[in-house]
């Protein structure tokens, strides 16, 4: 999930009327940057390419399909948020998903080993393979209720834009293209992907690349988070659990040995003193800490969990081993704050979650044919960068974006989390379906 930064973007067209409301998806620490004034330019060849696609009568067909079935769209959304999708526990909201793509006429569906239902529509012509996808995962645990409530044009439960928008928007996809029979070159996936969300560690997005379709996958695009955006640079994150473990003992009486707790103090302090840079952006976080028994007692054991984040893999790696030197050190100095002392005293760094960084360049062709779709609709698409399934493929230099669905969302990761489509809230659908088509028809 996403949150924007504001820089210029070189070589990109001007998308020429403003989008109601700025991307609420993907909630992660992200930036937005917005693509550069040229409203004197003339129309790039593939601006004039989209132009023509958009006109085309089976587009505009599926275009006006997709408003007027708004409402079709809004019951997949909710009827699949209201199928529970616990981290790991997939399994009910997969099967559902796979037999929706199935009376979509998507052909050859199935589910990979690791949980991911995965679908293909075959275009009339060779071309790319682009894979297409909604993650089925949310971070609620079993036992949460995910009844949907209505209001107006504002559906409410958990889940319900990140990421039960998305799963919805690939199945508009599916269905206008498969219904108005629109040409189009190589070969489209259509996935709803497990493990998105941060227990998952991205583990379906992972099996895709590395296994299930390794070398086969030319173009990503995942579908995460409502408004209208453009997600092209993946924010990559280190998840340490780290626990400092010694005998313990009384307050009182065992006095003078090291101590867990005050050892991971020690750490704490020295990693709240790091110098952390903005360009590239580096970020460190200490989140839960645990430990001791009683007041009375000299624990024998303290833990804490660390989070790393950068948009850049090398500014990770480095914050990543001035952490690694300071947790040691605060282990050194507790033990020689205790010399006579012969307890032991111990270190161990638990991974719990790695996530790589990556950038998709905003002159390669899917970042293009995104903002000229959104330019040809006079949407504002803003691009930014945030930590979403695109973080696998970009990381593998595959050209991989996450787009927003379109609507307005408010409190994700919440019990109360709502989708507003307000009025427009098919435009996000529209989008994703022009920007598909382009990256199959335009090169």
């Amino acid at each position: 999930m996403r949150t924007p930064r504001l820089s210029a973007t070189t070589g990109l067209a001007l998308l020429t009327a403003a989008w109601t409301t700025l991307p609420t998806g993907p909630l992660q620490a992200q930036t937005t940057r917005t693509p550069r004034s040229a409203a004197q330019a003339k129309p790039t060849a593939l601006e004039s390419g989209v132009d023509k696609l958009a006109a085309s009568p089976a587009v505009v067909a599926a275009m006006q399909a997709i408003q007027k079935d708004n409402a079709w769209t809004l019951d997949q959304q909710a009827s699949i948020c209201e199928i529970p999708a616990p981290p790991f526990k997939e399994t009910q909201r997969a099967a559902a998903y796979a037999q929706r793509l199935r009376q979509l006429g998507v052909q050859n569906v199935r589910t990979d080993s690791e949980g991911n239902v995965i679908g293909e529509i075959r275009g009339t012509r060779p071309g790319p393979t682009l894979l297409l996808a909604g993650h089925l995962d949310t971070v609620f645990p079993e036992g949460t209720d995910v009844s949907v409530k209505r209001e107006g044009t504002k559906l409410i439960g958990p889940g319900i834009g990140d990421d039960c928008r998305g799963l919805a928007v690939v199945l508009v996809v599916a269905k206008q293209i498969i219904t108005q029979k629109i040409p189009f070159n190589g070969r489209l996936l259509v996935v709803g992907n497990v493990g998105e969300e941060g227990p998952g560690n991205l583990r379906g997005v992972r099996a895709l690349f590395n296994k299930t379709l390794k070398d086969s996958i030319d173009l990503f695009i995942s579908v995460d988070g409502t408004g209208i955006g453009i997600t092209n640079g993946g924010v990559g994150s280190n998840r340490y659990r780290v626990h400092y473990k010694g005998p313990g003992g009384h307050s009182y009486g065992a006095f003078g040995m090291p101590n867990p707790i005050h050892a991971m103090g020690r750490a704490i302090a020295k990693i709240a003193d790091l110098e952390a840079s903005t360009k590239p952006k580096v970020t460190f976080n200490v989140g839960i800490v645990t430990g001791g028994t009683s007041v009375n007692s000299i624990p024998f054991e303290a833990a804490m969990d660390i989070d790393l984040r950068s948009e850049s893999a090398a500014a990770l790696a480095e914050i990543d081993a001035r952490l690694q030197k300071t947790l040691r050190d605060a282990l050194a100095e507790e033990k020689a704050r205790w010399p006579n002392s012969k307890a032991a005293l111990s270190l161990v760094i638990d991974t719990i979650g790695i996530r790589p960084a990556g950038t998709t360049p905003d002159s390669t062709f899917i970042v293009r044919a995104a903002l000229a779709s959104a330019r040809s609709m006079n949407l504002y698409a803003p691009l930014t960068t945030s930590s979403t399934d695109a973080n696998v493929p970009m990381n593998l230099g595959i050209p991989a974006v996450t787009l927003d669905g379109g609507g307005v969302g408010r409190g994700a990761h919440s019990l109360d989390e709502s989708y507003d489509d307000r009025t427009d809230g098919y435009k996000g659908p529209q989008w994703v379906l022009l920007v598909t088509l382009a990256l199959l028809t335009q090169r």
